[in-house]
């Protein structure tokens, strides 16, 4: 802005009562939309300015609104419900601009996959003509080439926030594990042979990062995906990460206060009483019944053998 231009800073916003104004309608709509802990951070703007004026009734007011944003954060905890994402590649000459781009759409908290697909199918069929637009119902790398070049094809997976162990120091509660969030994560099962799923000893895993071009929240509900990252986990690997969540699992239900027993057994049914092969014992069968030829295989073999360790004493 150019000050001298005339009339440009006499708007009745640009003085500080108009400044207080807009903080303090921010501050209503991030408690409208379930969003304490922002409450808190725009009226630590809000209150030096008041009390400067020695303004002590507009103090109690802010104050009072404070104590309600924080006694919502105890009394919601895990209830609070921030969004659900879900990334959305286009592919197809009939998109323009955006063949071959990448978003991560946030959606209401409990969006189930088929909602989705469904909606985006029905609008893109508005625009092409309905048998013109098919969902592509795997996770797996398009290969265009193999792409009907009169379709439109939208691919559409599940994308859980994802972090780097050492911001989770930071991120401690429930509202920073989901806010802020500009990288996520999805998996992909395959085996050496094309297909998805195989026995344990050759279950592979593709773990894949994207990273948005901001921070949801945001002004729109989708971003675009401006860095991807890929990491193969070998089949020891996915043993190791799968016995790791269930000790997770296992600890969390059995140091849940108060007691629930219901959670407890589904728990341990789901860890020790597998029915299907894939529980922990066969996991032990296949991996560590003997120690690997190969010495870069020691390491995982450890690992996992100290995961085994950590899963019976919980």
């Amino acid at each position: 802005l150019s000050p001298d231009e005339d009339g440009i800073c006499s708007g009745r916003y640009f003085s500080e009562s108009g400044l207080v104004g807009l903080l303090e309608q921010a501050a209503e709509l991030f408690s409208t939309g379930g969003l304490y802990e922002t409450v808190n951070e725009v009226y630590k703007i809000v209150i030096p300015i008041l009390e400067a004026h020695r303004d002590f009734r507009k103090l109690t007011l802010t104050h009072s609104k404070l104590q309600k944003a924080f006694d919502s954060i105890i009394n919601k905890g895990q209830k609070r419900m921030f969004g659900t994402y879900f990334r959305v590649g286009f592919y197809g000459s009939k998109f323009g601009d955006l063949d071959e781009q990448e978003f991560v759409y946030k959606e209401p908290a409990i969006t189930k996959l088929p909602e989705i697909s469904h909606r985006l199918e029905g609008f893109y069929g508005q625009c092409f003509g309905e048998d013109a637009v098919e969902v592509i119902k795997d996770s797996a790398p398009v290969d265009k080439r193999k792409l009907d070049p009169n379709k439109a094809y939208i691919q559409i997976t599940f994308v859980e926030p994802y972090f780097d162990e050492y911001e989770m120091k930071d991120r401690v509660t429930y509202f920073e594990k989901n806010f802020n969030l500009c990288r996520f994560m999805y998996t992909t099962p395959f085996t050496m042979d094309g297909r998805p799923r195989g026995e344990l000893s050759e279950q592979y895993k593709r773990n894949t990062i994207l990273t948005t071009m901001h921070a949801f929240p945001y002004i729109k509900t989708r971003i675009n995906v401006i860095q991807k990252e890929e990491f193969v986990l070998t089949p020891i690997e996915v043993a190791i990460e799968d016995m790791q969540k269930k000790t997770q699992e296992l600890t969390a239900a059995t140091n849940q206060e108060p007691p629930d027993a219901k959670m407890l057994q589904m728990v341990l049914q789901g860890s020790v009483g597998a029915t299907v092969n894939q529980g922990p014992l066969e996991v032990a069968q296949v991996f560590l019944a003997e120690i690997p030829a190969d010495p870069k295989l020691y390491r995982h073999h450890n690992k996992l053998r100290l995961c085994f360790k950590e899963f019976i004493m919980r």
